[in-house]
């Protein structure tokens, strides 16, 4: 894809996932690959409102060296080994979207609920060990857990989530359902510890209330 064209997706996508409440502030990265060698990354520590097109940034997929003075995201190794996983992967979000954290808080693995999300996300989204962010530990293990699975996302223990696609929309719909299967899973695990018909925000809260007590929740 033509730099300047990955450059724009990159920063539009941002803007996107902030609207849809999957990311905030400068927390998660995004990138677009522009061919067999390199990528497009959001630059580190940067909020997404605030970026624009030009200040995205061109990384090695090999070397992890990039062009110009803005700093990549510091998780560009994680993209970069994804990207290497499979040819077919065209564009990487990670984000730190609030179901599928506790998910990954949590440390579960999700099976795909429907059809409907098993289509888009494409199998089961394993779980990884924790890890430091950055580290060549985590991304060992997430790309191992993409590998393992099939599937279009993983989960980072304590850290978020990594969403892959055969471009950025097909990425975006992935970080879109996970956060759906998560809410879903989330709701069910409920059910079966509480034994409630109800699963609503409402009656979970409740529920702690009564059984851990105003302290628990503060």
């Amino acid at each position: 894809m033509d730099i300047d064209k990955s450059k724009k997706l990159v920063r539009d996508t941002g803007i996107r996932l902030l609207k849809a409440g999957l990311i905030a502030r400068s927390w998660g990265n995004i990138s677009q690959r522009i061919d067999q060698d390199n990528f497009v990354i959001t630059p580190t520590g940067r909020t997404y409102e605030d970026l624009r097109p030009e200040e995205m940034v061109q990384v090695n997929l090999h070397t992890l060296e990039h062009v110009g003075r803005i700093k990549p995201s510091y998780e560009k190794g994680l993209h970069a080994e994804t990207y290497k996983l499979r040819s077919d992967i065209l564009a990487v979000i990670h984000t730190h979207q609030l179901q599928a954290s506790v998910v990954a808080a949590a440390r579960r693995d999700v099976p795909v609920l429907n059809k409907e999300m098993k289509k888009i996300i494409g199998g089961p989204v394993l779980c990884t060990d924790y890890s430091l962010p950055g580290t060549k530990k985590l991304i060992k293990m997430a790309v191992h857990a993409l590998d393992k699975s099939g599937s279009k996302a993983v989960l980072l223990a304590n850290h978020g989530t990594l969403c892959i696609g055969k471009d950025m929309e097909d990425a975006f719909q992935v970080a879109l359902a996970l956060e759906k299967a998560c809410q879903e899973f989330i709701e069910l695990e409920f059910s079966k510890i509480s034994g409630a018909k109800d699963s609503s925000r409402k009656s979970i809260r409740a529920w702690y209330l009564q059984k851990f007590g105003q302290e628990a929740i503060a």
